[in-house]
């Protein structure tokens, strides 16, 4: 699912001091890419609590200590992987399911490292209804959906593995499909848990949620980090030292959630109303989402990868350079790398 369409829907376009203003759309960046030590990072929304260890990358100095200068490019209507793949952006947030339709089509990009390990996303429904106890008891209801290619299918799997036929209806609403679900116009949408599933507790919404591994579905990144292929392969030691010094911001926000969401916090004045929901949803990110079996940060496996990326290809939502349907299913193992990681 596209988180992407799942967080801080309510957060006004404000980026502040700390985001150097793109000048218009993808082909407009200001920045003289021929200085390896200038990176452009590619946000895919407005700042929240999945981007912290980019902050506190930024706010604890660490870019800086590498001699790196990081513009945070502010999100618009362009995806991530497209201004990386044009080179208008070294880097960017990207989703497990974006950077693989990404390179499938063609895109020269790569996932470098994977800052949430596991979904941070699962089904919706509003707690009081009793109607609706598991993934099957969705069958002809009214999925209140983003448009992201493989979402119907994601869903319809997980029905299946429940007992269901698969079979609902979809309207596409985007930030909007969260109202409609708490109003009763939709039955079911996927919420971010660190957020929306925060954001409803709070004002007297509670929902009830499934989560995909519980019914068979695999397991995924929810969010990566992508880069450009060409610019790593020509300045492999400003990569390293961008990759691993992200690494070590989103370490701290894992290791003191607290402090990750002051960094946050401090580099965005003005973009939370809500500071307590903030902390909040980066410690759950910290205790559940961001750590791998060896409590480190950002690392990548094959299974993981390719797990959902089958899926993808096997459900045939993937499409080649020339816009059609895959017919051979990819390599996943170059669709990411842990070779720019501390390993230590």
């Amino acid at each position: 699912m596209r988180a992407r369409h799942t967080r801080v829907g309510r957060v006004a376009a404000l980026l502040t001091v700390s985001l150097v203003a793109a000048a218009g759309l993808a082909g407009c960046a200001t920045s003289d890419a021929s200085d390896a030590n200038t990176i452009r990072f590619a946000l895919d929304w407005t700042p929240n609590t999945n981007h912290t260890g980019l902050f506190v990358a930024q706010q604890e100095g660490y870019f800086a200590d590498a001699g790196l200068n990081v513009e945070i490019l502010p999100y618009n209507s362009t995806s991530p992987d497209t201004l990386i793949d044009s080179g208008n952006a070294e880097f960017g947030i990207s989703f497990h399911s974006s950077a693989t339709y990404a390179r499938a089509a063609g895109a020269k990009v790569t996932s470098v490292m994977a800052p949430l390990q596991h979904w941070a996303t699962g089904i919706g429904v509003r707690a009081d209804r009793q109607d609706i106890r598991s993934p099957r008891d969705l069958d002809g209801r009214t999925y209140a959906g983003f448009g992201d290619a493989g979402e119907e299918a994601t869903l319809r799997k997980v029905i299946e593995n429940d007992g269901g036929t698969g079979d609902f209806d979809t309207v596409v609403l985007g930030t909007s499909a969260y109202e409609a679900v708490y109003s009763g116009t939709a039955d079911f949408t996927v919420s971010y848990f660190a957020w929306e599933g925060l954001e409803a507790e709070r004002a007297g919404t509670p929902m009830t949620y499934f989560d995909y591994t519980d019914f068979g579905f695999p397991d995924s990144y929810a969010i990566v980090v992508d880069g450009g292929d060409e610019w790593m392969a020509e300045h492999p030691e400003q990569a390293r030292q961008f990759v691993q010094a992200l690494q070590k911001g989103y370490q701290k926000a894992a290791d003191d959630p607290d402090a990750g969401a002051r960094d946050l916090i401090d580099a965005n004045p003005g973009a939370f109303p809500d500071e307590d929901l903030v902390v909040e949803s980066q410690r759950m990110l910290a205790k559940d989402y961001m750590l791998d079996e060896n409590g480190r940060v950002g690392t990548q496996t094959l299974e993981r990868w390719s797990g959902y990326s089958k899926f993808l290809f096997d459900a045939g939502v993937l499409a080649g350079p020339d816009g059609a349907p895959l017919t051979t299913e990819p390599d996943w193992s170059t669709y990411f790398t842990d070779e720019y990681l501390d390993q230590g």
